[in-house]
């Protein structure tokens, strides 16, 4: 697939050149922005150790393989796949000639790995001084645990969620997948972006280094407020909110199809809210919730074990879309539980074309995501799927970087490129 394959002119970020040596979700996920608003990413990788996303599921067609990741081809749609053994004395050389091209390198290895293969930022920038190097990593460079191994799951107990989720009766639960991942490569983007503009501005280079439990902090802000300010240590109350009542996920009827298991979550902050809701359980014969029992927020919060058994026994009877509509044309906020089927049915997704299908050459057609931002001017494209490992080395090496095809077939002869 030659570079024609990959229109780029008129996006935001073409000509913008990113030698890329992330992996697994952190990084990927951010280059892939990158690389959707037009910018050329070099994604390096090794057969010796494969991705860890390459090894992990949802696989094609159930069938286990190193391309046929769903978890990996969703985060490298758009990217160069480069091949090369960083464990051979050549590879250095190599990525350094690769520099000289590149405005942007990105990794997040463990803190001093890029240094012990001679690929620091002072070796980077002795090349290209106005390179930028975006270093992520677990708890940031420096500091007695800069080498503290682990994935989002150990960030999310290091940052404090998994210390605030779960039910009172039960032990505490991590958040759904790497919920760090998740977040930090917006803040990883948008510090990029802003060394690209000093970049282009100054001529001058970058060294970005951050820590993913630093970030993820900002999203713990009210509890960590809470305890600074009043000594208090939040408790595990799973769906309840301390500010309203009910708040949680309700049981609703099957669907029209037959689907059970389907839910509806409600959230009441204002009395004029709750006398809404009950109004509209009363109108469907429900006359526990129209006394004045629950009058006030107090009262409410005091008997929230009554209440949400009252509600439950309410909302199963509807159909939870049904429902929804009604309790949002009352004012009352509240959204059906949508499990990855919904998603994709969903019409607003649909409607803003937040999924796209590409062709992949082992998976076949797989679902992509485009980035949850709109440019009227320039919206972003995702047109290339995640490469097979190693597939660009020659095309990337050769048509991009500028290499001869003498110099590269004498790398591949001595064993740099696999």
């Amino acid at each position: 697939m030659g570079t024609a394959d990959l229109p780029l002119d008129g996006l935001p970020l073409s000509g913008l050149k990113v030698l890329d040596f992330c992996w697994v979700a952190v990084g990927p996920m951010t280059t892939k922005y990158l690389a959707e608003y037009g910018a050329t990413v070099l994604r390096v990788e090794s057969h010796n150790r494969p991705e860890t996303l390459r090894r992990a599921g949802p696989f094609a067609g159930g069938q286990a393989g190193i391309n046929r990741s769903g978890y990996f081809a969703n985060y490298n749609a758009n990217k160069y796949g480069l091949s090369i053994d960083m464990s051979h004395p050549r590879a250095p050389e190599l990525v350094l000639r690769i520099a000289k091209w590149a405005d942007v390198v990105t990794e997040n290895f463990t803190p001093g790995t890029m240094e012990r293969w001679g690929l620091g930022y002072d070796e980077l920038s002795a090349v290209n001084p106005g390179i930028i190097l975006f270093s992520a990593s677990m708890l940031g460079r420096g500091g007695p645990m800069q080498a503290q191994p682990g994935f989002g799951a150990v960030l999310s107990s290091l940052a404090g969620y998994t210390n605030i989720i779960g039910w009172p009766d039960r032990g505490p639960v991590n958040p759904y997948g790497a919920y760090t991942d998740f977040v930090c490569p917006k803040f990883a983007v948008a510090a990029i972006l802003a060394a690209v503009d000093r970049q282009r501005r100054t001529g001058a280079g970058t060294h970005l280094d951050m820590s993913q439990l630093e970030a993820s902090l900002h999203f713990g802000g009210p509890m960590l407020l809470d305890c600074a300010v009043n000594g208090r240590e939040p408790e595990l109350v799973g769906n309840r909110h301390p500010a309203a009542a009910p708040h949680g996920a309700y049981p609703c009827a099957p669907d029209a199809n037959g689907e059970s298991d389907r839910w509806i979550a409600i959230a009441v902050f204002t009395d004029g809210q709750w006398a809404a809701l009950r109004d509209l359980m009363a109108a469907d014969g429900i006359a526990d919730a129209a006394s004045g029992e629950f009058r006030t927020f107090r009262v409410r919060k005091a008997h929230e074990d009554k209440l949400d058994g009252i509600i439950a026994g309410w909302t199963s009877r509807h159909d939870r879309h049904a429902l929804m509509q009604r309790l949002q044309s009352a004012g009352i906020p509240a959204g059906v539980v949508n499990d990855t089927r919904d998603l994709f049915d969903d019409a607003q997704l649909q409607h803003r074309n937040h999924f796209t299908w590409l062709n992949h050459p082992e998976m076949g057609d797989y679902a992509t995501d485009y980035s949850e931002t709109r440019l009227s001017d320039t919206p972003g494209r995702l047109n290339r799927p995640a490469p097979l490992l190693g597939q660009d080395t020659r095309q990337a090496l050769t048509e991009i970087v500028g290499l001869t095809e003498s110099e590269y077939e004498s790398l591949a002869a001595g064993g740099v490129l696999e």
